[in-house]
């Protein structure tokens, strides 16, 4: 019988009256048929898995097959009302299950999260790079703006998710609707349609194409959250075929596989595909103790106009992970909240937590007086570890030509892009001496000018390796100004630790406020006051805040 061993096959000639029976083995090999749309992107995928069975042994053919997601490009529809409910599945599901083919390829992000009856996921590939790109023609970048593009651009894209999350950060770009394969919305910008793109980075790579005319801005996958199980391909196969199941083992990757579980459940719960403004991404990593570290970053709006909950989650044992995750952004509730810090008409803090309902206060409690620079000295890298420094260093419009920047966090970044610069290492760890190891290791035996404020930790430069090439510049004090806050408000956001000193002049933490350190310094600080129960958010930024804050508040 055919299939993946050889069979023995039994020739009996005779020869007059003398028999002889001749046995010989008859290696009969069972082809592959592996189902594809035919867009150049599915066919890269389909060839790719050719190409990994093959080096397995195992005798492969395509076969194409149109879908209605692919017929519907030519209609007046958004594809945020077409992915994730089989539009570009069905067909090839149905020929899985009427045997015309063996093997569906697909984008994962594409399947629905509920299997007819019959198939499943057999395997999934090594994920790519699960990024969103935002594509753009030179003539609109502006480094001043978040993702460096213009006020007011157009930008095309048919993704609830990204619509969502983009109008988050820039509520002042426009959104427009488009269609095509990959290589057709390129054209579409190159033709000037649109002024910038949105694309998944997996895609642009796989296909290889060659954008050195336009300019790409990568999104950070912990600031601009992916679909669930984005850059992975899925290999959907008949339940019943157990030689195939064996087969796709081989090359499938178990790591990938539990990360998506947890996206993609975390998509069956709330009972949506594409359409829904959701991304979902884990990621692994070992921690101090060897341990395997789980961590969720997750952007979830009501519709693709309305703000998105943006959240970060990390655990240890993944049991019910998905379930702690969906219950704690369906139990959010809009709080009062007072952060130590002062607003700016742009800053997305406020903007995000008004949008959600809750009730904002922010008040500096200190006040910063800029110091002259008298002496620069000639450095190959700067390295920021605050808003502040980046402002009150090039306010006074130093000559740094030729040195590279460093900063913590996205904010600190976002600063140094106002002034036209670019960080060419941001840290996005709240683990100080983490951060600090890393930029030692960037830098190398390379000399590093330290803008700070008078009476700083230095933390980072305590992990600096060449101490003898670091210099320590004072660009701005810090003096305090104490008010009297309203013990109504439900959760304290603590920027620093001259902050809490100058709240807790006139002020109590009480028992029913959750508290909110933003650094390692501000936790020590209160730690040393006796205040152990507060948080740390995941990042040095505004929307690392936003994510502690919402989730202390279900």
């Amino acid at each position: 019988m055919p299939g993946f061993e050889s069979s023995e096959a039994h020739l009996i000639c005779g020869f007059g009256r003398r028999y002889s029976i001749i046995f010989y083995l008859c290696r009969v090999e069972r082809k592959i048929i592996i189902g594809t749309r035919g867009s150049d992107l599915a066919l890269w995928q389909a060839n790719y898995t050719k190409k990994l069975l093959e080096e397995k042994g195992h005798a492969v053919e395509i076969k194409i097959i149109s879908t209605e997601g692919d017929r519907s490009q030519e209609w007046d529809t958004s594809f945020d009302k077409l992915e994730g409910k089989g539009f570009f599945t069905k067909e090839l599901e149905e020929s899985l299950l009427n045997k015309s083919i063996d093997l569906a390829v697909h984008s994962h992000k594409d399947l629905q999260t509920e299997m007819p009856d019959g198939l499943m996921v057999a395997g999934v590939s090594k994920r790519q790079d699960p990024s969103d790109m935002l594509v753009m023609s030179k003539e609109v970048m502006d480094d001043t703006m978040k993702f460096g593009l213009k006020k007011g651009a157009i930008v095309g894209t048919s993704s609830a998710r990204r619509k969502s999350q983009l109008l988050a950060f820039r509520p002042d770009v426009q959104i427009k609707d488009m269609r095509g394969n990959v290589p057709t919305r390129v054209a579409k910008l190159r033709k000037g349609d649109y002024d910038a793109i949105m694309l998944a980075t997996a895609g642009v790579e796989r296909l290889e194409l060659d954008l050195d005319d336009l300019h790409v801005e990568h999104l950070n996958t912990a600031e601009f959250v992916p679909a669930p199980a984005q850059g992975v391909l899925a290999w959907q196969a008949r339940e019943d075929d157990t030689e195939l199941l064996e087969v796709i083992d081989e090359i499938s990757d178990l790591d990938v596989l539990i990360k998506i579980n947890i996206e993609r459940q975390v998509l069956q719960m709330f009972d949506g595909g594409c359409q829904l403004p959701l991304g979902v991404y884990c990621d692994n990593e070992e921690d101090d103790e060897d341990r395997l570290r789980f961590k969720v970053w997750v952007s979830m709006a009501d519709a693709w106009d309305k703000q998105p909950k943006q959240l970060y989650f990390e655990t240890l044992d993944t049991d019910g992970f998905s379930d702690q995750i969906v219950d704690q952004i369906k139990n959010i509730r809009p709080k009062k909240v007072f952060l130590s810090k002062t607003f700016r008409e742009d800053d997305y803090l406020p903007r995000a937590l008004k949008r959600l309902e809750f009730e904002v206060e922010g008040k500096s409690l200190i006040e910063f007086k800029q110091i002259r620079i008298k002496e620069l000295p000639q450095t190959d890298w700067i390295f920021f570890s605050s808003k502040h420094s980046v402002r009150y260093f090039f306010n006074q419009n130093p000559k740094v030509d030729h040195a590279k920047f460093g900063c913590i966090g996205t904010s600190t970044s976002a600063e140094l892009r106002k002034f036209n610069r670019r960080a060419d290492f941001i840290g996005q760890s709240t683990d100080i001496k983490l951060v600090g190891k890393q930029f030692s290791s960037k830098v190398g035996s390379g000399r590093v000018l330290f803008p700070i404020a008078r009476g700083s930790m230095q933390s980072i430069q305590w992990q600096m390796v060449k101490r003898e090439n670091v210099f320590n510049l004072e660009v701005y004090a810090t003096l305090k100004n104490s008010i009297e806050v309203s013990p109504d408000h439900e959760i304290l956001v603590f920027t620093s630790p001259s902050n809490l000193e100058a709240y807790l002049e006139k002020n109590k933490i009480h028992a029913h406020q959750k508290v909110i350190a933003m650094g390692e310094s501000t936790g020590k600080a209160l730690t040393k006051m006796k205040v152990r129960n507060f948080t740390m958010p995941p990042t040095f930024d505004d929307l690392g805040l936003v994510q502690a804050i919402l989730g202390v508040s279900s």
